[in-house]
């Protein structure tokens, strides 16, 4: 029988001290980290929930790390993450990305680069089904960002035309703030991206699906229960009565998005059509 091991990451706010006296103010986070252990849990996996101060890079790759050891050929790994997105240059990678920039989850401590979460999936054996789900700002391809829509292009769905409003609803790192960051800890991320792509040219790469909150250039909203995404996610899942593969999965959600924000569907390295067809979620 297979096993199943999901790990739930939902930050409602990240270490002020780290990011130059921003917090980074969410409210539904939290609640979908909770709410998608609990859709894990009655599917059958074994869940690890991290909450705000617990989502730190350590504790995050330590428990990758940890299913990564415990998970063979046939097992699956479900992994879901609430919280900001952000972005940093790509300079030093020999397989720079097309936009030039890492995707990152904003973690407690620091930025995650798109590249880590890579690096930690290539420890998974092969044929091990791996699912990410991701509900921040610029996750399009996060497994693996551009623009950022205007005020006036968010406007339908945040009703808004004021920046620090869009913001402050989205899970979006504010781009001034991300300039920062990255100019105080340039030669860090460099020296990270260099690593990592010297790690890449060496690791197979992982066999994993990303059904993401939206497209690269968008913007992922927050809410009062549930982020957007997630609560769609949930209400087409309906507690189970969904029927069909992680493709008709995916195009339920977007059906019921509002067009600023439209859920991605990504693939990385080749998983098996028997995984993608089947039930989301079957262990």
């Amino acid at each position: 029988m297979a096993t199943g091991l999901s790990l739930h990451v939902g930050l409602n706010q990240v270490d002020a001290a780290q990011y130059d006296g921003w917090d980074g103010e969410l409210v539904a986070c939290e609640n979908d980290a909770r709410d998608m252990a609990r859709l894990a849990d009655e599917a059958g996996f074994e869940a690890t929930t991290l909450l705000t101060a617990e989502g730190t890079v350590k504790k995050v790759t330590a428990a990758l790390r940890k299913a990564a050891k415990a998970l063979k050929k046939g097992d699956i790994l479900l992994f879901t993450y609430s919280g900001h997105g952000g972005q940093i240059p790509n300079t030093e990678g020999v397989d720079a990305e097309r936009d030039d920039f890492d995707e990152t989850l904003v973690l407690y401590d620091r930025e995650f680069l798109d590249d880590e979460l890579h690096r930690e999936f290539a420890r998974f054996a092969q044929g091990v089904r791996i699912l990410v789900l991701l509900d921040c700002c610029h996750s399009g391809t996060g497994i693996e960002v551009r623009e950022v829509l205007s005020p006036e292009a968010m406007e339908e769905q945040f009703q808004t035309r004021d920046p620090q409003r869009i913001e402050h609803t989205a899970r979006l790192m504010p781009v001034v703030r991300q300039h920062e960051i990255y100019q105080r800890d340039k030669e860090f991320f460099q020296e990270l991206q260099r690593d990592l792509a010297a790690d890449k040219s060496r690791a197979t790469e992982a066999d994993a699906l990303l059904i993401s909150a939206c497209q690269d250039n968008q913007l992922a909203s927050d809410g009062e229960v549930n982020g957007k995404f997630t609560a769609t996610l949930l209400d087409v899942w309906n507690d189970g009565a969904f029927r069909g593969g992680y493709r008709a999965f995916h195009r339920d959600i977007v059906r019921n998005m509002p067009p600023t924000q439209s859920p991605n569907f990504y693939v990385s390295g080749r998983p098996g059509d028997a995984f993608l067809e089947q039930q989301p979620f079957t262990v």
